[in-house]
Order: C-alpha cells, then sequence, then structure tokens
C-alpha cells in the first residue's frame, strides 16, 4: 500500500515538477508580467489622448452622481455642477498624472491574479471591537449642546442667504456686462 502524501506547505507546487523547474517557471513568469507592466506603461503614454478621453467621460459621470447624492438643494446643486465643470482640467491634470504613476503597475497585479488561476481564500478578518459603555447626557449639558446646535442652524442659514444673494449678485453682473 503507497501513501501519497500531499504538499502542505506550499499547494501551487506541483510534486512532479523538480524544483529548479519551478523555479525556472517563476522566473519566467516574473520576467513576463514585467514585460506586461512595459507594455501598459507604453500603452498609457502613447495613447495619452484616450487616457485623457476616458479620464473626462469619467470624471463628467462622477462629479454629476456626487452632487446629486450629497446636495438635494436644487440651487445649490447646480451651484456645483457648474464649480464641477469648471475644475475639470486641474482634475484632468492630476487624474493624469496619478494614472501613469499608478494605473500600469494596478492593471498587471490585476491580469497577473487573473491568469495565475487560483482560487482565493475568503477568510473573514476577525477585528476585536471593544465596547465601551455610554452615558448618557446629563441635563445641563444636554440643554447647552441642543443650544449650541440651535445657533450653529442659524449661522448655517445665514451662510446659505449670503451664498444665494451673492451668487445671484454676480450671474446678474456677469449677464449685465455682456
Amino acid at each position: 500500500m503507497t501513501i501519497v502524501r500531499k504538499n502542505t506547505l506550499n499547494p501551487t507546487v506541483n510534486p512532479s515538477v523538480s524544483p529548479s523547474e519551478n523555479l525556472a517557471e517563476k522566473y519566467m513568469e516574473a520576467e513576463r508580467m514585467h514585460d506586461v507592466l512595459l507594455l501598459l506603461q507604453n500603452l498609457v503614454n502613447s495613447e495619452e489622448a484616450t487616457v485623457k478621453l476616458i479620464l473626462d467621460c469619467l470624471y463628467d459621470v462622477g462629479s454629476v452622481n456626487l452632487i446629486n447624492q450629497k446636495l438635494r438643494l436644487k440651487p445649490l446643486n447646480r451651484v456645483m455642477k457648474l464649480i464641477a465643470r469648471m475644475s475639470k482640467p486641474v482634475f484632468r491634470a492630476l487624474a493624469l498624472n496619478w494614472f501613469k504613476k499608478n494605473c500600469p503597475q494596478l492593471i498587471t497585479n490585476w491580469l497577473h491574479t487573473q491568469v495565475s488561476f487560483e482560487k482565493p481564500q475568503k477568510t473573514p478578518e476577525q477585528v476585536p471591537i471593544e465596547v465601551v459603555k455610554l452615558e448618557p447626557y446629563s441635563l445641563p449639558q444636554t440643554e447647552s449642546l441642543s443650544q449650541e446646535i440651535k445657533n450653529l442652524r442659524y449661522q448655517v442659514r445665514w451662510l446659505a442667504g449670503i451664498s444665494v444673494i451673492a451668487i445671484a449678485v454676480l450671474v446678474v453682473r456677469a449677464t449685465w456686462l455682456n
């Protein structure tokens, strides 16, 4: 009776392949993935106009969705969309630099995981949570907090009103000058 022992230290190692062959395969794999990285960097550099257009499209969709999600007031929503359109060139420059620096490596890593055919082990991370018993505020603290909240709301209303008036004055002034 023959007992076949599975390699439990490295499950990806094939017992029928010698260690030198496995090392050569790993070296070839690393070399080819480096080639993929270089090719992706070359692609990004040669197709910079295409990358800019892709980033523009992503910015247009993402900025509108973010503004719609965060700002429900119509006038403020419209103003922020206008500001987002004006800030697009700054975003394009920053995003292009980030894309050139990071995306070829990120794409290479993702492609490597796709061709390695390893099943990802889904082990949920267990994070220790320390529970602290909260004591409610005392009555004087609660009253002072509620008064502070009322004052802050009042200030926010004033600032919003002043902002709307300032924007309206700018729009009227701009249309009058034209």
